[in-house]
């Protein structure tokens, strides 16, 4: 399997530093193939420029090379920090100027019956995507009732909009809480419990999100049908 493990945070010693080699070493020992891009080190520009918005495309050096990594793999994990509920600002604009038109958006023609290759299809179908995330609360503090919000609430606009919108298949996240408490022993069990996702990464069972040219949405307005989960509101109601 090709791997690539998409990875942000500017400190190489962090938790995440040592939870991103132990997932590198873990996978090749396995057999398999694994990129890393590395934002921090790479010092990756998360600025997108005029000359690379859609009316003056120009696709420059280091966006073609994270596209090409996309291309190669099977697997793409996306590793960070939860920072202000969402990825840093570094992994965001990688998205952003990664996912050129025509790559990670307006795929596909629009008709009264289909609505473009996205939610399901598009550039990047076929493969597996799956975020690992580390949180200073604790879990109960993403809980449903919890202070900081359910955290599939939280996640679902990067799971369903930035992975699954061009295709990709999304596994449940690996998630580590109380971040900032890891002792040797915790530090033990959470890389055997990761070491068990990446073994499974092939097999493990996706977020079953609705494809949106399957018959669920009214299109164009893009609405569930009438008779689709009609109890279910919000983001629960695209999973099928």
């Amino acid at each position: 399997m090709n791997v690539l493990i998409v990875y942000a945070h500017p400190e190489p010693r962090s938790l995440n530093g040592a939870l991103k080699d132990f997932a590198v070493q873990h996978l090749r020992a396995a057999g398999h193939a694994v990129q890393v891009s590395d934002l921090y080190a790479m010092e990756w520009n998360a600025t997108l420029a005029a000359s690379e918005i859609p009316e003056r495309v120009h696709h420059r050096a280091d966006i073609l090379r994270e596209q090409e990594k996309l291309r190669w793999a099977d697997t793409v994990i996306f590793q960070f920090p939860l920072w202000w509920f969402s990825m840093p600002a570094i992994m965001k604009g990688w998205v952003e100027r990664v996912y050129t038109l025509g790559f990670g958006y307006g795929v596909g023609e629009h008709s009264d019956r289909r609505w473009g290759d996205r939610y399901g299809e598009g550039t990047l179908s076929g493969k597996r995507a799956m975020l690992v995330v580390t949180a200073g609360g604790w879990e109960s503090h993403y809980s449903p009732r919890g202070i900081n919000g359910a955290v599939d609430e939280l996640l679902f606009p990067i799971h369903h909009g930035i992975l699954y919108y061009p295709g990709m298949e999304v596994l449940p996240p690996f998630l580590v809480y109380k971040a900032r408490s890891m002792g040797e022993q915790r530090f033990a069990a959470i890389t055997e419990q990761l070491g068990q996702r990446l073994d499974t990464l092939a097999t493990t069972p996706p977020i079953p999100y609705r494809r949106q040219n399957h018959g669920d949405y009214d299109i164009p307005a893009m609405i569930l049908k009438a008779d689709i989960a009609p109890a279910a509101s919000g983001f629960a109601a695209h999973l099928a």
